[in-house]
C-alpha cells in the first residue's frame, strides 16, 4: 500500500465497528443528532502517520454517514479521534478522501 494513498473499499469488521462506535458520541456531538441505528459498512484506510479509516456507516433506511478517524501510532497511545465526516450520503456514494 503507497503511503497516502487509499486502500479498495472493503466490507467493514468488527473491528472498524468497534471503531465506529467508540467514536460515535463525538459524531453525534458535532451533528447534534442521536444515531439509534449506527451501522458500519464499508470502509478504506490510508497510512498517515498512524492510520486514518474512512467508514461508511449506515444510520437509517437509504441514510449514510461518511466518517473519518484517525488511529495514531500504537507508541504514542491516543485515542481514536473522529477527524471528519460527511452527512446525507446513499448507499452508492463511493467513500473518498476528506
Amino acid at each position: 500500500m503507497m503511503p497516502g494513498g487509499l486502500t479498495e473499499e472493503k466490507d467493514a469488521t468488527p473491528e472498524v465497528q468497534e471503531i465506529a462506535n467508540k467514536v460515535k458520541p463525538q459524531l453525534e456531538e458535532k451533528t447534534n443528532e442521536t444515531y439509534n441505528e449506527f451501522e458500519a459498512v464499508k470502509y478504506k484506510t490510508q497510512v498517515v502517520a498512524g492510520l486514518n479509516y474512512y467508514i461508511k456507516i449506515r444510520v437509517g433506511h437509504n441514510h449514510y454517514i461518511h466518517i473519518k478517524v484517525f488511529k495514531s501510532l500504537p507508541q504514542e497511545n491516543e485515542s481514536l479521534t473522529l477527524s471528519g465526516y460527511q452527512t446525507g450520503k446513499s448507499k452508492q456514494d463511493e467513500l473518498k478522501g476528506f
